[in-house]
């Protein structure tokens, strides 16, 4: 292929440990200040040509810098003077994105001078006087430079230790990157094209542990004694010739570095540079070369690039594939560590067989007779025996059962979801789950009200297509918490992290005819579009791949030779699970579905974004009504809906929610929880109903958090859930639509209900500082910039 990608001009292969100068050439501070100014102006351009290729020169920016040291320097000198310019002229919607590019260059920059640290470290402190978001996110950056300051490389440490899962004593915390993809987008060899892409490219290429290994020492070194006490190229040669002696300085020095942030600014970073400096001295007289300990380093140090992190791509087709997998990687080998291991408890409970069932289908409880005593068995039933492993001695044969399920929690479990639930009350009480503002919650909780309990692994969820692989991450969501009530396994052990990448499947035209095309569908990727909307930095970096993702994937499914992968997508979604940190919550709505048939039980399903309500013998296609005349038209619109009943609850801001009810002759319902503008943008539901004849006392929209519905005649209507076909009921009599309460906040109504025997029931105790309704969290890099 003669013509490029704009992704591809600056795809290279994978490399670590260059020297200076060797892969890109120094660039000036005006080249470097002129592409900053690029993205901004990209940044606020709304012009349509350039939402194509939005967020490419931020890539393009930090492809630039990552390969020379002093191009690094340069771009963070550059960016504090930008936000200290944007400060003075009031310019805050320049302040979070250039902050985070600020930091991601800061945490991969060879080494910082401490005047530097601090005016970063100042300017980040002084967004601690902005309202929300800016606040939340300078906390978080505040924290992260007074522990890199004292402790200069400790960042680059951690997060390579962490996402490549790099055995040692003293940071366990590991990370995963999981990309889930809907087969309904990412079809046949578009799927596997995306999959080479993200596979191949993440996990730093073709590193292998002890390259990483060697990474983070050479960092480590650099980011602490600096050009003039190491000599980046020398140290370079020295790892690669000590091969496995490498990994006990890798434990000296992360065992170093964590020890320093123990301590804090007490040594100001005295003690750690001696260390470091007799470890370096160590390793280039382990080379045993005649130059290796001439004096300083001659101010050469060698580029460092931070690879992306473990990522495993899975198209997405069974609901409960999100847990297997995950529970997989908690019980898999390179996480045998005391901090993941599994009590013999947990191992017979969680069983993955237990997985393979769909989550929807109802259980049955059966009260058992069984006593358990091999003589009050029946006459007649033999006991079945087992031999143990050690012997088959007849004294050792006993009675063996099948795996239970645990009927009731114990106090540990109920206490770990109760804390749960309080833990995220921080950032979301309110809103629908229960009585107070209307307001969407954003953002994390900077200052929790008692410690968060600290879990040694992360899963990054990314979800890949529009809105249905939303709704079916929140119906995933949704059943492993009522799974976890029941048996308490992965709340303890893993703190989950969403993300999402708003694609949508190739609705272009394949007939000219126009006539034969279906009308025009609202927007697919609502909930994408409502993200970009609050957050302009997520708009420019991540809805921009929605019509890139797609172009990659054709491109190379239609190539003739294998084409190398590209890093572009891996590297953006780095630099999202990175930085995108700040979540913006939706509720999860559960729908209680009654059918005509009155032998057919009723379902419980949940939905995030959408349900349309539709009676399919009033719906229309375009070629029938062309064909009516102008009477027939008018007859038909007479009749063309059936009435229905609706009981709701009213919302308001002042939060005196009123109950209604009200009779509507429609043929279709939608019911939407994602606001279209800014202007109405409240965590409710919004509903609207396909009038035949609008009643001039209908308000045109219901807004509500609790809603019933129901047909008043003979007629039955289909409901859809987020728009995904393949989530369609028929023949429905009946809804009821009420936000999904919390398994945690379930479990302390419950325990308190023992000890208020005919007492009113109303929220006591804990139950009036935890988040009744269950939301789900999307991060974005702002949240929500009011």
């Amino acid at each position: 292929m003669t013509n490029k990608a704009a992704w591809d001009s600056l795809s290279s292969p994978p490399s670590s440990m260059e020297p200076m100068g060797s892969c890109a050439p120094l660039a000036s501070e005006s080249d470097i200040y002129r592409s900053v100014q690029a993205v901004l102006r990209e940044l606020e351009s709304q012009h349509p040509s350039s939402v194509l290729n939005k967020g490419m020169l931020r890539w393009t920016l930090h492809k630039k810098v990552r390969n020379n040291p002093a191009n690094s320097l340069i771009l963070v000198k550059v960016i504090v003077k930008e936000l200290e310019r944007a400060e003075r002229v009031d310019c805050r919607t320049h302040i979070i994105p250039l902050l985070h590019t600020l930091i991601y260059a800061v945490i991969q920059s060879a080494y910082l001078p401490d005047d530097l640290y601090k005016r970063v470290y100042d300017f980040c402190k002084r967004l601690l006087t902005l309202p929300q978001p800016y606040c939340t996110v300078g906390l978080s950056y505040t924290r992260r430079m007074k522990t890199e300051r004292y402790t200069p490389g400790v960042l680059y440490q951690r997060m390579v230790v962490a996402e490549q899962s790099l055995k040692n004593d003293y940071h366990p915390f590991q990370e995963r990157v999981f990309v889930f993809a809907d087969p309904a987008v990412f079809s046949g060899p578009h799927g596997e094209a995306l999959r080479g892409d993200i596979e191949a490219s993440g996990s730093g290429g073709y590193l292998n542990p002890l390259d990483h290994m060697r990474s983070v020492v050479q960092h480590s070194f650099q980011a602490a004694l600096g050009g003039e006490l190491c000599h980046g190229p020398k140290l370079s040669k020295a790892l690669k010739e000590m091969g496995q002696d490498v990994e006990p300085y890798f434990q000296e020095v992360v065992a170093s570095l964590e020890q320093s942030v123990e301590e804090g600014s007490k040594g100001e970073g005295v003690m750690l540079r001696g260390r470091l400096g007799q470890l370096y001295r160590e390793i280039l007289t382990h080379t045993d070369t005649s130059d290796t300990l001439s004096s300083g380093g001659g101010g050469c140090l060698c580029d460092m690039p931070l690879p992306n992190p473990e990522m495993s791509f899975h198209l997405w087709r069974e609901d409960e594939e999100i847990w297997r997998e995950l529970a997989k990687c908690v019980r898999s080998s390179s996480m045998s560590s005391e901090h993941f291991c599994l009590t013999q408890d947990q191992e017979t409970d969680f069983d993955l067989a237990d997985l393979t069932s769909s989550s929807a289908m109802p259980r049955h409880s059966v009260m058992s007779t069984d006593s358990g005593i091999e003589r009050d068995l029946p006459p007649g039933v033999e006991p079945s025996v087992v031999e143990p492993s050690g012997g088959s001695e007849e004294g050792e044969a006993r009675l063996t059962r099948r795996g239970g399920i645990k009927m009731r929690p114990s106090v540990t479990d109920n206490m770990a979801l109760m804390q749960n639930a309080l833990e995220e009350s921080g950032s979301v009480a309110g809103g629908c789950g229960r009585g107070g503002t209307l307001h969407r919650k954003a953002g994390c909780s900077g200052t929790p009200s008692f410690s968060k309990q600290q879990r040694h692994f992360t899963a990054r969820i990314v979800v890949m297509g529009d809105d249905r692989v939303l709704g079916k991450l929140a119906k995933a969501f949704y059943f492993l918490r009522k799974r976890e009530a029941r048996r308490l396994f992965l709340t303890m052990k893993v703190n989950f992290q969403f993300y999402y990448i708003p694609v949508c499947e190739d609705l272009s035209p394949t007939c000219p005819v126009k006539e034969n095309l279906s009308p025009p569908r609202e927007n697919p990727c609502a909930l994408g579009s409502y993200l970009g909307m609050v957050d302009p930095w997520y708009d420019c970096n991540i809805n921009s791949l929605g019509s890139m993702i797609p172009k990659m994937a054709k491109m190379q499914s239609n190539s003739s030779k294998q084409a190398e992968p590209s890093p572009f997508l891996s590297d953006v979604i780095s630099y999202y699970v990175r930085t995108g940190l700040q979540p913006v919550y939706f509720t999860i709505y559960s729908v209680k579905i009654c059918f005509s048939n009155l032998t057919k039980d009723p379902v419980e399903d949940v939905f995030l974004s959408h349900l349309e309500l539709d009676f399919p013998e009033f719906k229309q296609s375009p070629t029938t009504l062309k064909a009516m005349t102008i009477k027939q038209k008018k007859s038909t619109g007479d009749v063309c809906g059936a009435v229905v009943s609706v009981n709701y609850k009213k919302v308001s801001l002042s939060g005196r929610d009123v109950d209604k009810g009200v009779s509507v002759r429609t043929s279709s319902v939608q019911i939407s929880a994602i606001p279209s503008n800014e202007t109405e943008d409240l965590n409710c539901l919004t509903v609207a109903f396909n009038e035949t004849k609008p009643k001039n006392t209908m308000e045109a929209k219901i807004r509500t958090c609790n809603i019933k519905i129901r047909t008043l005649e003979m007629k039955t209507f289909a409901v859809t859930l987020d728009k995904d076909s393949r989530r369609t009921f028929k023949d429905v009599q009946s809804i009821e639509i009420a936000p999904c309460l919390d398994p945690g906040y379930c479990v302390q109504k419950t325990m308190r209900s023992k000890f208020s025997l005919g007492e009113e029931e109303r929220d006591a105790g804990l139950s009036k500082y935890m988040n009744k309704g269950l939301p789900l969290p999307i991060n974005t890099f702002a949240g929500i910039i009011n």
